[in-house]
């Protein structure tokens, strides 16, 4: 992987490596310590979110680490308190999750769209911050990171999604009209990023353009933004199998196996 900047070359696979190694650690100590960790990716369609998150999660047992990616909202969801459906997957002690989209749809595509009132987008403007205050006095761990890609790069992503049937599904109808409302989804995410870019759970930009050097800058961020202490890992020895106590299995054609294609 080259450095455009530099020219120095980097190894995207080794470097991903060490730094699922310091995941696992952090895994450990928020076990340990206890720790409620919460991080929010935000940004542009095919910014590049979701891989950084499948990099992130890669080395993590999903029972510590857990991704939330909602759909839209239910008739009942929308009539409750906005930040109500969030609330739900805060997480416990121990436990670490990681928001695909966010409460912040409110001020995005919300916004954009007209899926929300004036009324309630300025109301979220105002209570975000003091909502995110809440959840830091109550221990919790925030950070917020925004994925921030070129309008070049993001057409050049969203071709290669329609022409390839792996990744067509994460092209959706909205994504066609959000293209047609770039100025718009600007002008709203720097109107969110004035009001709650806040000094107790500031925003994060990442510079999305290169995903590889994205998903790396990201994870290694987190990593200097939670304390954590390295642990040891406790020597495992396998026990060994138990012996044969005259026990005879069934035959093997008394199984069902599927049929060998590879």
């Amino acid at each position: 992987m080259a450095d455009k900047n530099t020219g120095n070359q980097l190894n995207y696979e080794e470097e991903l490596g060490k730094l699922h190694i310091e995941l696992v650690h952090l895994q450990e100590w928020v076990k340990k310590q206890q720790l409620k960790i919460v991080i929010i990716f935000e940004g542009r369609d095919a910014s590049g979110k979701g891989g950084t998150i499948k990099r992130f999660t890669e080395p993590l047992n999903p029972r510590v680490c857990k991704v939330v990616a909602l759909g839209m909202p239910t008739e009942k969801e929308k009539s409750q308190w906005y930040f109500q459906r969030y609330v739900h997957f805060l997480p416990a002690a121990g436990e670490i999750v990681l928001f695909d989209r966010s409460w912040y749809n409110r001020a995005g595509v919300e916004k954009v769209m007209g899926f929300c009132t004036e009324q309630e987008y300025h109301e979220f403007l105002r209570s975000c911050p003091e909502f995110e205050r809440m959840l830091v006095r109550a221990g919790i761990i925030l950070l917020k990171y925004w994925f921030s890609v070129s309008d070049e790069e993001q057409e050049k992503r969203f071709k290669n999604r329609i022409k390839n049937p792996v990744k067509r599904w994460k092209f959706s109808d909205m994504d066609l009209v959000s293209r047609s409302k770039w100025l718009e989804y600007s002008k709203a995410k720097d109107n969110m990023f004035a009001h709650t870019d806040t000094k107790q759970v500031p925003w994060y930009v990442v510079n999305a353009d290169n995903k590889k050097r994205a998903r790396l800058n990201c994870i290694s961020h987190i990593l200097t933004k939670i304390p954590y202490q390295k642990m040891d890992l406790k020597p495992i020895t396998l026990p060994d199998l138990p012996m044969d106590k005259g026990y005879v299995r069934p035959p093997l054609d008394y199984q069902t196996f599927i049929p060998e294609k590879y």
